[in-house]
């Protein structure tokens, strides 16, 4: 009977777990815990709304060019162009084809719209001459939008047909600065033409040397 009883008493007794699986289970549990406090230090901090704000924050859209605004010179000197090739011209404002370059186009002299003869051809060969130096400057063989341009930090693009090394970007205000000029309008299509209206002229120094010597004669 009372070995009956000790029988009994034995069975109902957890038997304790041997000391090597004891210590496995309490590693594991501290492996565990390091991995779980591990990967809370590491991860990245929730931007405070301020800083949100200042990482999304992108140039504005610069303004669009309206129908009118290449004007006569602009638009003779993508005449220019092949229409079956995409291009990018930086064409100069008629602002700055007068101040720059002194061509006020035919319609703009009526002297030279009416007066005909060696005068009006000589300025209309002249005139020619240098639209086709300016287009050569200014005509990159891609096509690139405004937003095709990285903002604030001018970035190599392309050279034009005729070499000139084009650097790029865009201001705060959302305008494009190309080789130190500033844009007035940005994204006339014209066909696979796209065309930025720049307020200067892109130009070599040579070329701009030219003008300068003429302007002081």
């Amino acid at each position: 009977m009372n070995r009956t009883t000790a029988r009994r008493k034995r069975r109902r007794l957890s038997p304790l777990p041997p000391p090597r699986l004891l210590a496995v289970a309490t590693a594991f549990a501290l492996a565990l815990l390091f991995l779980v406090l591990v990967l809370l230090s590491t991860s990245p901090p929730s931007p405070s709304p301020r800083h949100a704000v200042a990482a999304s924050s992108t140039p504005p859209s610069p303004p669009r060019c309206g129908a009118a605004s290449l004007g006569e010179l602009g638009d003779a000197m993508l005449s220019m162009l092949p229409t079956d090739l995409p291009f990018t011209v930086f064409v100069p404002s008629p602002d700055s084809f007068r101040r720059v370059l002194r061509l006020q186009g035919r319609h703009a002299n009526g002297s030279a719209a009416v007066g005909g003869g060696d005068t009006a051809a000589s300025d209309d060969d002249n005139t020619y001459a240098v639209l086709s130096r300016v287009l050569g400057f200014s005509a990159v063989p891609r096509r690139l939008l405004a937003a095709d341009v990285p903002p604030r930090v001018p970035v190599r693009l392309a050279d034009s047909v005729s070499g000139l090394r084009i650097f790029a970007a865009r201001d705060e205000r959302g305008a494009l600065v190309v080789n130190g000029v500033r844009s007035e309008c940005v994204d006339v299509v014209r066909g696979l033409t796209v065309v930025h209206v720049m307020a200067g002229v892109l130009m070599d120094a040579e070329f701009e040397r030219s003008f300068s010597v003429e302007s002081d004669g």
